[in-house]
């Protein structure tokens, strides 16, 4: 499925932040629903509050939540004053941050999703085996979302967990996933999203990122060398129903200087297969 290039990517508009992320996502959905008398603008914008938060480990200030999503730092202080009267984020330090109520929210969704289920016991035997720490994703707006994870050592210095995001074009689960888009929703993306270097070995050159996907999509595994972050490899394949739709990806993640690009192809990679298989089945 060959894909066209972006000729010119769109200006962003001015009411919205330049960076991209989940909170511009959600601006960008409630510039889009405006016209919809339905649409409850204020739950919309109150989201995209808590969005932020998901981005930052630490406490976050009024003007950092009202430069990411274009919101008035009016506005942003009635939304957290509205919250930490509900409960759900609290003062610390200079800043908010998120409170124990939200992971309310987060296990609802947890309980209910019959992939999240089959996943953990899955993941759990693949860690035991391999000794390497693994996870599932989804495609989530233009992110990779985890939403399971069985890890051995920490690797990463930004730390991962279920519910934590991370850009599609730098990493192997993000491939897996663009790779099975339709080409339109493809296009889309890549016009939505500059290919930033996180590394000097970041993909940044549309041609060479395009050629990545076919080979994405050829070979049924992708594998990233320390793309997003330096001492990083991670190899990921997409976990399929029976009738073939892709519904998520697996991948493993370890540390460059302990398992060599050849190991992960051929020690690692058989065994991840077969996970993403029966996890395959199991979802029917």
């Amino acid at each position: 499925m060959p894909v066209v290039p972006p000729s010119r990517r769109p200006k962003p508009s001015a009411a919205l932040p330049q960076d991209r992320g989940l909170s511009h996502e959600l601006m960008q959905q409630i510039q889009d629903n405006q016209g919809d008398p339905d649409f409850m603008t204020s739950l919309g914008r109150g989201l995209a509050v808590m969005s932020v938060f998901s981005q930052h480990p630490r406490e976050v200030t009024m003007s950092q939540i009202s430069s990411e999503t274009g919101i008035s730092r009016a506005a942003v202080r009635r939304v957290l004053h509205t919250l930490q009267k509900l409960g759900y984020v609290g003062e610390q330090g200079r800043g908010f941050v998120l409170l124990p109520r939200v992971l309310g929210l987060g296990g609802a969704y947890v309980a209910s999703s019959s992939m999240t289920a089959a996943a953990q016991p899955v993941l759990d035997a693949l860690r035991d085996d391999l000794h390497e720490s693994c996870s599932l994703g989804v495609l989530d707006g233009d992110d990779v979302l985890y939403i399971a994870r069985a890890e051995t050592v920490r690797i990463m210095s930004i730390g991962l967990r279920a519910g934590s995001r991370l850009p599609c074009y730098c990493t192997s689960m993000g491939r897996v996933l663009l790779a099975a888009l339709p080409r339109d929703t493809l296009e889309g993306y890549l016009e939505r999203t500059p290919l930033r270097p996180r590394t000097e070995r970041t993909i940044t050159r549309m041609d060479e990122f395009l050629e990545t996907l076919d080979k994405v999509r050829r070979e049924g595994v992708a594998l990233v060398d320390q793309e997003l972050e330096i001492g990083l490899r991670s190899i990921a394949v997409p976990v399929l129903r029976r009738s073939g739709e892709v519904v998520g990806a697996l991948n493993i993640g370890t540390q460059a200087g302990r398992i060599s690009l050849g190991t992960m192809q051929t020690r690692i990679l058989p065994r991840l297969r077969e996970s993403a298989q029966q996890l395959g089945q199991l979802l029917g």
